[in-house]
């Protein structure tokens, strides 16, 4: 693995995974979510997490669906979370490999690229 800054992976587009990939090690991820502002590593090293506090309840449900969107067009989809009416966490694993791949980052990157209307 290749350490990618955020902009990098932006650029690039998810591929299908059929689950014969060995998952990223603690170590490369570590490494890589460095280059990712906000995101955090879970302690088993298996995922991937950020948080947002939209404005208000029509906000999060808007950055969510564009984030759905989003996933359809890469093919990877991530887990939602919305609680408290405007509090976002979006987690990112690759569950055919049971751990990270490269399609998490990029699609962190991609997240961080769309319009977020947060609480000031």
């Amino acid at each position: 693995m290749t350490l990618q800054t955020s902009s990098q992976l932006g650029l690039k587009h998810c591929t299908a995974c059929d689950g014969n990939m060995e998952p990223f090690s603690r170590a490369q991820a570590r490494e890589q979510i460095e280059s990712l502002a906000g995101w955090e590593l879970a302690d088993d090293g298996r995922s991937i997490e950020k948080r947002w506090v939209m404005l208000d309840f029509v906000a999060a449900v808007g950055f969510l669906n564009q984030v759905g969107q989003l996933a359809e067009q890469q093919g990877h989809h991530p887990d939602f979370h919305l609680e408290r009416y405007r509090h976002v966490r979006i987690v990112l694993s690759t569950h055919a490999v049971g751990g990270l791949s490269e399609n998490d980052f990029i699609m962190a990157a991609k997240i961080d690229q769309l319009p977020v209307i947060v609480k000031v």
